[in-house]
This record gives C-alpha cells, sequence and structure tokens, in this order.
C-alpha cells in the first residue's frame, strides 16, 4: 500500500535533510518511491516558488493565493497520480505550512485557510506528518546561506509559526510524529524509519 508522508518543520530543522534519507531508505528497500516539495514540485510550482520566497512587496494575500496555486498544480502532476499508482510519496512541506506561516505567522483567519485548502487539496491528507521541532533561534542560526522571505523575518514570527505547528500536533496526536530536531541526524532518521515501518506493517 503507498503510504503518503508529509514532512514539516521550522526554517534550520533539517526537514529536507530528513526526507531525503527517507526516501533513499525506501529506495534501498525497493519501494516505489517519489520526492517532491512545496511550494514547487512542478514547472508552474516552481516558477510560483521563486516569486514566493524571493519575491519583493507581495502582500499576505498574494503569497497565500501563489502557494495554494503552487499546492493545486502539484497534486494534479505528481501526488494524486503516484498514489494512484501505488507509489509512496513523501512531501517538504504541505498545508500544515499554510496554516503555520501564513496563519500563526501571518495571523490570516485560520478558519479560512481550512477551508482554502481543503477545497485546493479536496480533503487529502497523508498518512503522517514528521515535525521536526526546534527553537526558532537555534533554527535560524542554521541558515547560513541567502535568506529568503520568510527566513529573514524576526524571531517573534518564527516562534508563531513553531506554535502553530506544535498546536496542529497536540490536535491530531495520531497523525503526528514530533521529533526533536537538535537530536543527532542518525538518531532522527532512525526514528522516522521505524514510525513509517509500523505503517507499512
Amino acid at each position: 500500500m503507498p503510504l503518503f508522508i508529509v514532512f514539516e518543520g521550522g526554517e534550520g530543522s533539517g526537514k529536507s535533510t530528513q526526507a531525503r534519507a527517507l526516501t533513499k531508505r525506501m529506495h534501498n528497500t525497493d519501494r516505489p518511491v517519489i520526492l517532491t516539495h512545496e511550494p514547487g514540485g512542478t514547472p508552474i510550482g516552481n516558477k510560483l516558488r521563486h516569486w514566493i520566497k524571493w519575491g519583493n512587496h507581495l502582500t499576505p494575500e498574494t503569497e497565500l493565493l501563489f502557494i495554494l496555486a503552487a499546492r493545486r498544480q502539484l497534486l494534479a502532476e505528481i501526488i494524486r497520480p503516484a498514489l494512484r499508482d501505488g507509489v509512496t510519496i513523501i512531501v517538504d512541506r504541505y498545508y500544515y505550512s499554510t496554516i503555520a506561516y501564513q496563519g500563526y505567522g501571518r495571523g490570516m483567519d485560520v478558519h479560512l485557510l481550512y477551508t482554502f485548502n481543503n477545497f485546493v487539496t479536496e480533503g487529502l491528507q497523508p498518512d503522517l506528518v514528521v515535525f521536526l521541532d526546534m527553537e526558532p533561534k537555534a533554527g535560524l542560526i542554521r541558515k547560513r546561506c541567502k535568506k529568503d522571505r520568510f527566513e529573514q523575518e524576526d524571531v517573534i514570527f518564527h516562534e508563531r509559526v513553531r506554535e502553530g505547528y506544535l498546536d496542529m500536533a497536540r490536535n491530531d496526536p495520531d497523525r503526528w510524529f514530533v521529533i526533536d530536531a537538535t537530536l543527532s541526524r542518525k538518531e532522527i532518521e532512525d526514528l522516522i524509519w521505524e514510525r513509517v515501518q509500523k505503517l507499512s506493517d
């Protein structure tokens, strides 16, 4: 049975690294798997990603609409076809990022965001959400490359984002797997693999 697994986390949490590690591990066990990411993952989505992360003078509403459009395209081109074909799909970010960043972070109406996302995703939810949790200050210190629009936000913004994630995890504990992102990379990788194996049984 194919799995739909989402990785979430604040800046510098290591979620992308762990998403790649899980994908590699599944490949090594000959399981069909596709790794993709949000925003982006498709030609249209990647163009929108550039504006979302690097565009100047975007209003919060414009930012949101770009994200939703990129998500819809990714679902149509990659996620749903993969699941129909029996392929496990691993996604670096999903609609939970919108709730955390645009809702808790930017202060947009969370209930309205859920409505928009339900329309875009047609209610498709993952089997597992892996959330790599760490203090925002520590995560931002890890980011040494040129910082995008979100990484340039102040620590208070990122603290609100983290609280959004933790609220979602508390409200859906069976789906969410919260991991201390300060653990070693190998420890985190092993914890995730153990959880995924249980889903596969």
